[in-house]
C-alpha cells in the first residue's frame, strides 16, 4: 500500500523536474530513510503527543542543508497527510525510478569461493550488453556453491551450482553410454 502511494507522489515529482533534481532527491530521501532504521527516531515520529508541525520541522532540519524547495514542500505534504512513515516507501520508488530512467543496475554476486576482478567486469559488462544498461555488480562470499548473480531491479537472477552441473555431466556421459 505505501509502495502505491509513493509511486503517486513519484509521478507528481517526475512532472515537475529534471533527472538530476530526482537524483538528488532520491539521495536525500534515502538517507532519510535510513533514520527510519533508528529507534528513537521511530518513537518520535510514532508519538500522537508529537504534533504535525513539530514532525515537519524535525525533517525539515534534517534536510535544511540539501537547500531544495521540493524536498522541503513534499516533506510539509507528507507531515501535513500524517505520511511521514512511507518515506521509506518513497525513497525506494525514487531510486528503482531513476535507475530506470538512467539505466544504471546495481547488482550482486554470491558465491563461496572469491571471484576474480576481471571476472566481475566481464559478469557485468555481458549482462550490461545483454539488457541494454549499465550494471555495476558487488561481490558478496556466503555458503552458495557455485555462482549467483541478482540485479533485482531488473528482475534478474542467474545462477550455476557446481553440484548441478556435475550431476548433468554424470546424467550426459550417461546418455552417452
Amino acid at each position: 500500500m505505501e509502495e502505491l502511494i509513493a509511486k503517486k507522489y513519484i509521478k507528481a515529482i517526475k512532472k515537475s523536474s529534471d533527472l538530476q533534481t530526482m537524483q538528488n532527491m532520491t539521495l536525500i530521501f534515502s538517507t532519510l530513510a535510513g533514520a527510519f532504521n533508528n529507534d528513537k527516531f521511530i518513537q518520535i515520529i510514532n508519538n500522537p503527543d508529537v504534533s504535525k508541525d513539530q514532525k515537519s520541522e524535525i525533517l525539515l532540519s534534517a534536510v535544511k542543508s540539501a537547500d531544495s524547495k521540493d524536498v522541503e514542500n513534499l516533506i510539509k505534504l507528507l507531515a501535513e497527510h500524517n505520511r511521514i512513515n512511507i518515506i521509506p516507501a518513497i525513497a525506494e520508488v525514487m531510486r528503482k525510478d531513476v535507475a530506470d530512467t538512467t539505466k544504471n543496475y546495481d547488482g550482486i554476486v554470491y558465491s563461496d569461493s572469491d571471484i576474480d576482478t576481471k571476472v566481475m567486469e566481464d559478469l557485468s559488462s555481458g549482462l550490461g550488453k545483454r539488457f541494454d544498461s549499465n550494471i555495476s555488480l558487488a561481490f558478496i562470499k556466503n555458503d552458495f556453491n557455485g555462482i549467483k548473480v541478482d540485479v533485482q531491479d531488473l528482475g534478474v537472477e542467474i545462477s550455476f551450482s557446481k553440484s548441478r552441473i556435475n550431476s548433468q555431466i554424470i546424467e550426459h556421459i550417461i546418455k552417452a553410454i
